[in-house]
């Protein structure tokens, strides 16, 4: 698929993890994770866009993973600067023992 550049920029990025949580993981535990991504827009720059939820597919070629995060920058600099923010490295600590397993997969978008 074709990125839409800005020239000085680049292309947008999407930044999508999949994540299968731990089976003793409950709702109050994924709520709260969810509740600390939904701060993540408001405390670092460069993010335009943010979903997660549930997966709801019917194709049965989940692998077992359980919710996804779809995070959009509006540049490859943006998305560098998210990883090792302080703020997502709260995040990280407070879901690694809340997780089975992790995939992410980036791609620039249109």
């Amino acid at each position: 698929m074709k990125s839409q550049m800005n020239p000085k920029a680049g292309p947008r990025i999407r930044h999508l993890a999949l994540l299968r949580f731990k089976p003793e993981c409950g709702p109050d535990d994924i709520r709260a994770v969810w509740q600390m991504v939904e701060f993540l827009p408001r405390q670092i720059p460069g993010i335009l866009e943010l979903t997660h939820g549930p997966n709801v597919s019917t194709e049965g070629l989940d692998d077992g993973f359980t919710h996804s995060l779809a995070i959009t920058f509006e540049t490859a600099a943006a998305r560098d600067a998210y990883l090792p923010h302080p703020e997502h490295q709260k995040l990280v600590d407070f879901i690694l023992p809340k997780i089975e397993k992790v995939i992410v997969l980036d791609h620039d978008i249109d």
